[in-house]
């Protein structure tokens, strides 16, 4: 007689109830072409998942690692989010019930990190996680950087393509870690110069298993090393300066995207009063490093009067302006007005959870616009919380992580929607949700035997999730009531013919110099963003702080993210609600210029009803798509931005 797995909670004949089912996805179709693109995995068959089948390996897979459901709450979960009421995070939906999980543990299901950059091996761990797929937080203030050792003279490395170099680069991500570890090593530690080789790695194209994307072959690597040490170089004898560590952060951060076709997400975090890092993105200056593109530059900042004068010339439009993060505000409160302490050093690449060193993000999404009930909220809340609280007890692949996330089970709900539920009670909800899972996570906690979570609820910036379900980004107002959204993909993708035989208007992209660009397509959806939400033309960028402060206060005991779009002539009034406000209410927040940029095929384009309605006449019904490689779809990043992470 077989054993019976009872880690496989949904029975097959209640899934199959759903079969023939869809969920109205947001944005007349988008949503489902980004779900059958980002997060669909190939089956054993060949064909892809749809999204019923996802989330049976979703909970099933949730289940297996401990998230200890009952059958009722795990087919009540399944309703909840195939009818886009919530969802795992992206990184969940996409690995959750896979093998990846076995091998990796934590580091395969969450999404964010930071650390604070002390030793050289500090890079390394900047490395692996972005090619695991992740983003990171780093600090480069000057008490962090300082206990660096100071650079070795005269260490020289170089590159042979033979199989007798003094270090043979393994063809794996392991690999190309190791490597810089012995980079690093040398010019910092024993000042001994070595010659490695590449003639392992694999070409250019090949593809990656696990977390997905293609090789770049061994080039991208080489002149990655070959930068970063011309940046120690230049330092021979003295210890690295900011700047040098945000470069060579940053060039981590480009082999990354080459290696692994995707965006890398960096935050860097410095000092209020580092004017060699506040200057590192001054485009207009001149000379500054293309890599220097590969991070959310922001500043540790508790108070106003911290802010040098000098970071608001990025906020008169001369380079770009940078994130502020309140280090002490996270520090003693959760809820602005509740007390708390724990010990945080900085935060993820979003903004949206205070992090220790080597700690990570756990996130879940809740969307407020679909939500017909606060008793609904609540229940959506404690299932997604489940998986959530087990993902936290799994092993990491750094034991320093392992301490810090097993020591503060911290974990992240995200509401998102939130502009759509501000003209009703919606936003009323949220206090009493907070209180509910608050007092749920003490009783499952003391029952699991696990740590209380030091913290639980934040707001994200939400990108590609918020699609899914037709929803405005986590705390940003609709970019319009009716817009064209754009999106990019390969000419050669299956899923452009797939679009073109849905209805939506396919275009090759247009060059500056009016030629096309017959490798890459522009898709083009007609959105509707519904008739209670908040547009962006009707906020202004001190709304946008007020809704900040509110959540903060209602909601999120993390942070909330929040890229706030200004005009010039608001600046005087942003410094003034800040020199009122920032020192007690807000964690985190970054700002976008507003731009009148006149492009051809912008991402954004505000049209009428007439013509959306015309639009949307020529669009088919959302049917099966069966193409698609689990890859995302370029344009898709959050608001503002920020965060690809899938």
């Amino acid at each position: 007689m077989t054993k019976k797995d009872n880690t496989i909670i949904l029975s097959p004949d209640f899934v199959q109830k759903y079969k023939n089912k869809q969920p109205k996805w947001g944005f007349n179709g988008l949503g489902y072409i980004v779900y059958k693109r980002t997060y669909s995995r190939p089956k054993e068959d060949g064909t892809l998942e749809e999204w019923f089948e996802t989330i049976e390996r979703c909970i099933n897979g949730a289940q297996k690692i401990g998230a200890g459901y009952t059958k009722r709450e795990a087919e009540k979960l399944f309703d909840l989010v195939f009818n886009l009421k919530c969802n795992f995070a992206g990184r969940g939906l996409w690995q959750l019930g896979t093998s990846t999980v076995d091998r990796f543990g934590g580091n395969s299901l969450l999404n964010c990190w930071f650390t604070a950059i002390k030793k050289p091996e500090d890079f390394c761990f900047i490395f692996e996680n972005l090619m695991l797929g992740g983003g990171v937080g780093y600090s480069i203030r000057r008490e962090d950087i300082h206990e660096l050792p100071r650079v070795k003279r005269n260490v020289e490395i170089t590159v042979k393509n033979t199989n007798d170099a003094d270090f043979i680069v393994p063809d794996s991500r392991e690999g190309w870690v190791r490597l810089l570890s012995k980079v690093l090593e040398a010019c910092f530690v024993t000042g001994k110069s070595f010659n490695y080789s590449t003639v392992l790695v694999r070409s250019a194209g090949k593809p990656i298993g696990g977390f997905g994307g293609t090789a770049s072959g061994p080039e991208i690597l080489v002149d990655g090393i070959e930068k970063i040490c011309g940046v120690i170089k230049e330092r021979e004898g003295k210890k690295l300066r900011s700047l040098d560590v945000l470069d060579i952060a940053n060039i981590i951060g480009s082999v990354v995207v080459a290696g692994n076709v995707r965006r890398s997400a960096e935050i860097a975090l410095g000092d209020p009063d580092d004017y060699l890092y506040i200057k590192a993105k001054r485009w207009d200056l001149g000379n500054i490093p293309n890599w220097r593109a590969m991070s959310n530059n922001t500043i540790y900042c508790d108070s106003y009067d911290h802010i040098a004068e000098g970071v608001w010339d990025g906020y008169a439009g001369n380079g770009e302006p940078y994130g502020f993060f309140n280090v002490m505000l996270s520090s003693k409160f959760g809820r602005t007005g509740e007390k708390a302490k724990e010990n945080c050093e900085g935060t993820n690449p979003c903004g949206e959870i205070s992090l220790a060193d080597k700690e990570c993000c756990n996130l879940a999404e809740l969307y407020l616009n679909n939500i017909e009930s606060k008793q609904e909220l609540i229940e959506c809340s404690k299932l997604l919380y489940k998986t959530q609280k087990a993902i936290c007890a799994l092993p990491f692949i750094h034991d320093d992580t392992n301490k810090i996330v097993h020591k503060n089970f911290r974990i992240g709900q995200g509401v998102t929607g939130i502009c759509q539920g501000l003209h009703n009670k919606k936003l009323g909800w949220l206090d009493d949700c907070y209180k509910a899972l608050k007092a749920f996570d003490q009783e499952w906690s003391k029952k699991q035997g696990w740590p209380e979570s030091i913290k639980l609820t934040t707001v994200k910036p939400s990108g590609t999730l918020s699609l899914l379900a037709g929803a405005t980004p986590g705390v940003h107002p609709a970019y319009s009531q009716y817009y064209i959204r754009r999106v990019r993909m390969s000419s050669q993708d299956a899923l452009v013919e797939t679009c073109k035989g849905m209805g939506y208007h396919v275009e090759f992209v247009k060059n500056f110099d009016g030629t096309l660009n017959r490798d890459t397509v522009i898709v083009e959806f007609p959105c509707e963003s519904g008739d209670n939400a908040k547009l962006a033309k009707d906020m202004t960028a001190i709304d946008q702080l007020e809704l900040v402060k509110r959540i903060q206060k209602e909601w999120s005991d993390n942070a909330v993210s929040c890229t706030v779009y200004y005009n010039k002539g608001e600046l005087g009034n942003i410094k003034e609600w800040l020199r009122e406000n920032y020192k007690n209410n807000i964690k985190s927040v970054s700002f976008l210029l507003h731009s009148e940029h006149g492009f051809l095929q912008a991402p954004y384009e505000e049209i009428s009803q007439e013509n959306y309605q015309k639009l949307c006449a020529t669009i088919k019904k959302v049917t099966a798509v069966s193409v698609g490689n689990g890859q995302t779809i370029e344009g898709l990043e959050c608001e503002g931005g920020a965060c690809p992470i899938r």
